[in-house]
């Protein structure tokens, strides 16, 4: 009897093969958890060498070479979206839309204020407009109580060119000129018991600014609407100036102080 080619029966008693409990293996089965499934790619499809087969869903089709190798997937173009590559057009469409909404959006806050500014010219149209208008300032007049120093004064201390004394009994003035770039002074001296700059010349003894005056372009239109508003005139009727012109006076009181003689342009 060999050694070498068979085992004897003691040994293989000795180490019994181990039995399965088939009924404690199917339990702990069924109570081991699940392990994830991986995410894979679908198996690879063989066919016949040179046939064409599509594959589920649509993405592409496939071209067998009769080996049973896996087929190579012919793969569709990339769509355009934001996961993929973006086309040019595409970008293109989307910046167009947003900058038309945000247009919509502009236009539509900005339309009541067109509204209103188209009502408030249409309300201002139905104003009629002034008769008459302001001009340039022609001169301020100054009360002086020497007429003679006041003159050499602008002549031959400040240089001006000053005109010849002009008497104007119906005002009860003595006036001269003295001509400026861009205006005139008139001075005052009093002609006469009854004359305005002697009652100035009382209350501001060394002399002041005694008016000024403002041309305009209608002195008889200037008149009656400034009656209408009140305010009023130290005259019935126009009387002619030191420049030969129609001349008015409105009341200090009604200017803020101020007395303004206006001027027929």
């Amino acid at each position: 009897m060999s050694t070498g080619s068979q085992r004897s029966p003691a040994r293989a008693r000795a180490h019994p093969a181990p039995r399965r409990d088939t009924a404690t293996a199917g339990a702990s089965h069924r109570n081991a958890p699940l392990a994830p499934v991986p995410l894979t790619q679908p198996p690879a499809v063989t066919a016949p060498k040179g046939s064409r087969l599509r594959q589920p869903g649509g993405g592409g089709c496939c071209r067998g070479d009769g080996g049973g190798r896996p087929l190579l997937r012919r793969q569709a173009p990339p769509a355009c979206g934001r996961a993929g590559s973006e086309q040019p057009g595409g970008e293109m469409a989307a910046s167009l839309g947003r900058a038309a909404a945000g247009l919509l959006t502009r236009l539509q806050t900005s339309a009541p204020t067109i509204r209103t500014l188209s009502s408030s010219n249409s309300v201002s149209q139905n104003i009629p407009s002034s008769l008459w208008k302001l001009g340039r300032l022609n001169h301020v007049a100054i009360a002086v109580p020497d007429l003679e120093k006041a003159q050499s004064l602008y002549k031959d201390v400040l240089g001006a060119q000053v005109s010849e004394t002009v008497a104007l009994p119906e005002h009860g003035v003595y006036t001269v000129f003295v001509e400026l770039g861009n205006t005139k002074l008139e001075l005052l001296h009093p002609l006469g018991e009854k004359s305005p700059i002697a009652s100035f010349l009382q209350k501001n003894k060394t002399g002041g600014m005694h008016h000024i005056c403002i041309e305009v372009d209608d002195i008889k239109a200037a008149m009656t609407e400034l009656k209408k508003k009140k305010i009023r005139i130290l005259s019935e009727e126009p009387k002619i100036g030191a420049h030969g012109k129609p001349v008015i006076f409105l009341h200090p009181k009604d200017c803020h102080g101020v007395l303004v003689e206006l001027e027929q342009a």
